[in-house]
């Protein structure tokens, strides 16, 4: 599992972290989800119980990845606005938050998705991908590249962790 771990967190990290600290949290991961409890008697300081929603493990993961990769917020606008930060300065987008703010989800996160697809043409643009399941925020969700996102969905449910495709995931649950 740790291999897998190893190399879903590279891809979700789309070259915002290093090897090391990619390699630290597959390793603290993998031995999460293979003894959960020697692993919180191993790590006293770990803020984690049996009520939440996720494994340890996918729990490892999810709070370790530095807010440059997971974005997490109550709205569109504010989720749009971290990424827009994450990028720099150096990278010019045509939708700002502030437009996103009186707009219906759907709508939202499609111009969200159109301005994403745009980005880095060398890899497709990238996919905004809903992640795990959101603890304190409504919105949890990385950036993957479009040519990482078959590889990245199917080592995500390889390890056990919910990932899709936020506007395809949207769309599909406002059509149930």
């Amino acid at each position: 599992m740790q291999a897998q771990l190893l190399e879903l967190i590279t891809l979700i990290s789309s070259g915002c972290m290093t090897e090391e600290e990619i390699a630290r949290i597959a390793d603290e991961a993998a031995q999460a989800y293979a003894d959960p409890q020697a692993f919180l008697a191993a790590n006293p300081d770990i803020n984690y119980d049996d009520s939440f929603p996720i494994p340890l493990g996918e729990w490892v993961v999810i709070g370790s990845l530095p807010e440059t990769v997971l974005f997490q917020a109550d709205s569109y606008d504010a989720l749009f606005q971290q990424i827009v930060e994450s990028f720099g300065p150096e990278v010019a987008f045509n939708l700002k938050p502030k437009q996103l703010v009186k707009v219906e989800p759907l709508k939202a996160l499609n111009r969200i998705q159109v301005q994403l697809s745009a980005l880095y043409k060398e890899k497709s643009g990238y996919v905004l991908l809903d992640i795990s399941e959101p603890l304190d925020d409504e919105l949890q969700a990385v950036l993957v590249y479009t040519s990482d996102l078959p590889r990245v969905l199917e080592l995500a449910v390889d390890v056990g962790i919910y990932a899709a495709p936020a506007y395809e995931a949207l769309k599909a649950a406002q059509a149930e």
